[in-house]
């Protein structure tokens, strides 16, 4: 049975701000995107989710990873657009810059990663399952890949899909995409829903068995 996602036009992932991402991201922005009690909430889920001592990947790094303080990782691999911000992040043990729009294929070695986060930038891809597939590539079989997404971006860089579905369709379309990059065992975790706080959505896949 064909995705879903087969069935959407090619202007569903353009941009309202057509201008190259390298101009756009070129300013460092050292700010989070989500409140402190949604980073809290995010980090706890890490703490269960992502393997102590394990490489992780932070892909559409910034400045900080909201990785738990006491957990020490093998390695933390950061992706971003903006060589400030990566080299800000102290958690990062080694980061690249790459327009993931531009160049869905990332520059690691097949089941080389252990688990892999997306932190509130899921929205700006324009090949979502080009990387997403290329994500499962890197990780070893059973590996988690966590996505998570709130109430805020940069609506001009979002993809028209996204702005158009609403929030209560977010969800779905990040399992859609992880279902055809062919993840395995997906799962939505409401982390926090918005009232005391900015709303938090997790998005877990397991990279399949080769």
């Amino acid at each position: 049975m064909a995705s879903p996602l087969s069935q959407l036009p090619p202007e569903a992932f353009a941009k309202e701000d057509a201008r190259d991402d390298a101009e756009f991201y070129a300013e460092a922005r050292l700010k989070t995107h989500i409140d402190d009690l949604a980073i809290a909430a995010l980090t706890d889920f890490y703490r269960q989710a992502l393997p102590a001592g394990g490489v992780v990947l932070d892909l559409m790094s910034s400045w900080v990873s909201h990785l738990p303080e006491e957990v020490a990782y093998g390695e933390v691999i950061g992706h971003g657009m903006n060589a400030q911000e990566l080299a800000a992040n102290p958690r990062l043990s080694r980061g690249f810059l790459q327009d993931l729009n531009r160049a869905p294929t990332l520059p690691l070695d097949d089941a080389s990663i252990d688990a892999a986060m997306i932190c509130v930038g899921i929205q700006y891809l324009q090949q979502p399952v080009a990387v997403l597939a290329d994500v499962a590539r890197t990780l070893r079989p059973g590996a988690p890949l966590v996505v998570s997404y709130s109430n805020r971006c940069f609506p001009t860089k979002a993809v028209a899909v996204w702005r158009d579905i609403g929030p209560q369709g977010h969800a779905r379309l990040i399992a859609l995409y992880l279902e055809a990059a062919g993840f395995t065992g997906i799962e939505v975790h409401r982390l926090m829903d918005g009232r005391a706080s900015d709303p938090l959505t997790v998005v877990m896949g397991r990279a399949p068995a080769p």
